[in-house]
């Protein structure tokens, strides 16, 4: 076959491609009731893969996380989380999670929100010391080329050659992949979700966390386009980044590179200017993604915490009794395994929020 040929077949099939990906969403809309956020076979097994390593995550908490101690004999996780029934169908067994869909169903929560908010408010002012209640919404990056190439081509070949490289049939899937334009109608759906859920009396999260990976930070520009005040500035976390190592798709770009990208947003939590933590050959352990997701957890209500006094301030605790994440499948899969909420199933441009109770020990 000449080299005319071969370039035209390229076109073709990247084309084809294309195609395939916007038409995607419309089939979807069209046959899921108008939602694009409908949860893939895919999307389930991430959800529940790992339970041997999700018991050897709380086996090691309790016999040796808990009790760490630093050189001056502080504890080096001295919050321990739960998550809260009653607010949120998400944390209810009975809810099916492989069908059920946040986006039509008022995002899962079972009651008001001006009783939630009141209820919360109640929590943190009637709370012991040492104890201090969040609402956290764990939002995932809409569909990006990476999770197409795999929906496209299957897991096996995923797993066998095409993780490793960054290209396919003239489509560049890593590393750090933009959102297809499915990716993008999912978080104008979440756009006009939060429009909705607004006007009912949602509170807008004082705090917004995204992972470096420009499909986190693309989710969350667009979901929140208009809606949430210039003055809260979303910060970029590398602790809440996507499972590292060996998916080339989960390789970061530059320091620099993302901050051309996002001038709005905080970098500080981005130390390298490249990225230093990825690695060809080994990917990173649920066990060690979940410390990594504690440590972020003890950063936040660490933050709301006085030393001095020993005790929470309840006025932060009341400020920031709403946090934002713009994560991924396996990062959210770890804060779910470090909260002790349930296994759910969440979709490409899919968020879960969970109400959480922390409790400092000394």
């Amino acid at each position: 076959m000449s080299y005319k040929m071969n370039q035209f077949r390229r076109i073709l099939v990247s084309a084809t491609f294309q195609t395939f990906i916007r038409q995607k969403s419309y089939t979807i809309a069209t046959k899921m009731g108008d939602s694009l956020l409908i949860p893939t076979e895919n999307d389930y097994l991430d959800a529940h893969a790992g339970a041997e390593q999700q018991q050897q995550y709380k086996q090691l908490w309790e016999t040796t996380l808990k009790n760490k101690r630093g050189p001056q004999g502080q504890l080096e996780f001295p919050w321990e989380f739960e998550t809260v029934q009653g607010f949120f169908k998400q944390s209810d067994t009975k809810t099916d999670d492989a069908v059920f869909n946040y986006a039509t169903d008022h995002m899962g929560r079972l009651k008001p929100w001006k009783n939630i908010i009141l209820q919360l408010t109640q929590l943190n002012q009637e709370a012991p010391d040492n104890v201090e209640y969040k609402l956290l919404f764990l939002a995932r990056h809409g569909n990006g080329f990476h999770n197409q190439v795999v929906e496209t081509y299957g897991l096996d070949r995923w797993n066998k050659e095409l993780h490793k490289l960054g290209k396919i049939d003239g489509i560049e899937y890593a590393p750090d992949p933009q959102l297809t334009p499915l990716g993008i109608a999912q978080a104008e759906e979440n756009h006009r979700l939060w429009q909705q859920e607004l006007k009912e009396g949602a509170p807008i999260p004082s705090k917004f966390f995204v992972s470096p990976l420009q499909r986190s930070c693309n989710t969350l520009q667009i979901t929140w386009n208009d809606l949430k005040p210039k003055a809260i500035i979303p910060r970029i976390d590398e602790l809440i980044r996507e499972t590292i190592g060996k998916n080339l798709c989960d390789k970061r770009s530059p320091k620099r590179t993302i901050q051309q990208r996002f001038p709005e947003f905080n970098t500080d939590g981005v130390v390298d200017e490249e990225d230093v933590l990825f690695g060809d050959d080994e990917r990173e352990s649920m066990i060690d993604q979940s410390i990594r997701i504690n440590r972020f957890l003890q950063n936040l209500f660490e933050s709301d915490y006085n030393l001095g006094d020993g005790k929470v301030d309840k006025k932060k605790a009341e400020e920031d009794t709403h946090i934002a994440t713009y994560s991924h499948a396996g990062t959210i899969r770890c804060f779910i395994n470090v909260l002790g909420h349930r296994n759910f199933t969440i979709s490409t441009g899919g968020m879960i929020p969970i109400v959480v109770k922390g409790t400092r020990r000394s």
